[in-house]
C-alpha cells in the first residue's frame, strides 16, 4: 500500500506539471490515463486485459467504441471513457450510460485524466447511475481516497466486495459534500432547521439572517476545535511525561473577545491548522513531533521546532488568494501553491529545511 500511495503521489507531481501543455484527447490519453492504469498495476499493452477501442454496440448503432476495457475472462469488467483534460466531465456521461447497458461490465469510470468518476448500476440492474459512487482527483490526494482508490488495484480488485461498498461509498460521499456546501453557504432551510435545535422564537427571515453568520463561524469553530483536540492528542501520545499545552483557536479567540486589544486579532484559520497538520506529518521521521509547532500572526504562518520563531521550518501565507510557502533555506525561496494540499508535493525541501535542526 505504501509503494502504490508513493506511485500515484509521483503521477500527481507529474499531472500537475504537464496538464497545461496537454492539447487533445489523444495527448490526455497517453500522457495521464494511461499512466494511472498502470500505477493500479493493469497491463495497459496488453490488448488481453487493457483494450483500447473497445466494441460496445448500441441497439441498430455497430461498432461503438469505448476508450477502454479492462478485461477479465475475455469479459469486459470496467469500461473507461476518456476526454481531454481541458474539458468539463459533466456533459460526457450520457455517452458512458449507453455503452454501460450493453456489455457485462459493472462498473465504468468517466475521466479527463485528472478527474476520475466511476459509476455503477446501483439503482437500476444493469443501467448505470446517473452520479458516481466515488470521485478521484489527481491532484487533490486525500488518504480516504486513496484507500478507495487502491480497492480498484489488479491486484486487490474483488468485484463483489467493491459493489458491496459502493452504495455506502456513495451516499458518504454525497453526505460530506453536502456538509461542506453547508458550511460555506448554508441554505434557509438548512439555518432554519439548526436554528430550530437552539432557538425558541418565531423564525422570521430577519432572524435567519441574522443566524447565518453565526451558524458559519460556529462550523468553523468546531472542526477547529475537533482538529485541535485530535492534534493535542497525538502529540500528548508521542510524549507521556511531556505535557503539550493546548493551541485551540476557539480558545485564543474567547479570551481576545474578554481583554480588549488595540492590535489587530490574530485568528488561526482551518486551513492553517491543516498546513501545519501536513507539514508536522512530512517531518515525522525527521524530528519528533513534540519539537513541531506552530505561531501565528498577521502577515503568515509559522511553522516552528522548540518553540522558537528562531527556528522556523516554512511559513505559510494561506489567508489570501495567492497562497504560497516559504522555506528557511539558505535562499529564504518561495513557491506558490493553489490549496493547502499542495503542500505534500514539497515533501523533499521540508525534510531538507527540518534537517538543521536535528
Amino acid at each position: 500500500m505504501e509503494n502504490f500511495i508513493e506511485q500515484v503521489k509521483t503521477l500527481s507531481v507529474r499531472a500537475n506539471k504537464i496538464k497545461n501543455s496537454i492539447e487533445t484527447e489523444e495527448a490526455t490519453k497517453t500522457s495521464l490515463v494511461m499512466p494511472f492504469f498502470q500505477v493500479l498495476g493493469y497491463d495497459i499493452f496488453n490488448p488481453e486485459e487493457f483494450t483500447p477501442e473497445f466494441i460496445a454496440d448500441v441497439g441498430i448503432k455497430k461498432g461503438e467504441k469505448v476508450d477502454y476495457a479492462i478485461m477479465a475472462d475475455g469479459k469486459p469488467v470496467i469500461l473507461i471513457e476518456a476526454k481531454s483534460v481541458s474539458e468539463k466531465l459533466q456533459r460526457h456521461d450520457s455517452q458512458l450510460f449507453r455503452y454501460f447497458g450493453t456489455t457485462t461490465a459493472k462498473f465504468a469510470i468517466l475521466t479527463n485524466g485528472l478527474t476520475y468518476r466511476f459509476y455503477t448500476d446501483l439503482e437500476e440492474q444493469n443501467k448505470m447511475d446517473a452520479s458516481p459512487f466515488f470521485e478521484f482527483n489527481i491532484l487533490d490526494l486525500k488518504e480516504s481516497n486513496l484507500i478507495e482508490l487502491a480497492k480498484f488495484k489488479k491486484d486487490s480488485f474483488d468485484l463483489e466486495s467493491i459493489f458491496t461498498t459502493a452504495s455506502e461509498l456513495k451516499y458518504l460521499n454525497k453526505l460530506k459534500t453536502f456538509l461542506n456546501e453547508q458550511r460555506e453557504n448554508p441554505s434557509e432551510d438548512y439555518v432554519r432547521f439548526l436554528i430550530s435545535q437552539i432557538y425558541d422564537g418565531i423564525k422570521t427571515k430577519n432572524t435567519i439572517e441574522k443566524f447565518e453568520p453565526l451558524i458559519k463561524k460556529g462550523y468553523k469553530q468546531f472542526i477547529n476545535e475537533l482538529v485541535n483536540d485530535k492534534l493535542n492528542a497525538a502529540l500528548k501520545n508521542t510524549n507521556n511525561d511531556e505535557e503539550v499545552p493546548p493551541q485551540n483557536p476557539a480558545t485564543v479567540e474567547a479570551i481576545e473577545a474578554i481583554e480588549p486589544k488595540t492590535e489587530p486579532k490574530i485568528i488561526t484559520t482551518e486551513e492553517e491548522i491543516e498546513g501545519f497538520v501536513t507539514v508536522r506529518f512530512l517531518v515525522q521521521e525527521t524530528l519528533p513531533v513534540d519539537r513541531v509547532s506552530y505561531r501565528d500572526n498577521l502577515s503568515y504562518f509559522n511553522i516552528i521546532v522548540d518553540n522558537s520563531i528562531r527556528k522556523w521550518i516554512c511559513r505559510l501565507g494561506l489567508n489570501n488568494t495567492n497562497k504560497y510557502i516559504q522555506f528557511n533555506d539558505d535562499s529564504r525561496s518561495s513557491v506558490n501553491i493553489e490549496k493547502v494540499s499542495d503542500i505534500v508535493f514539497h515533501k523533499e525541501k521540508i525534510i531538507e529545511v527540518a534537517k538543521k535542526f536535528l
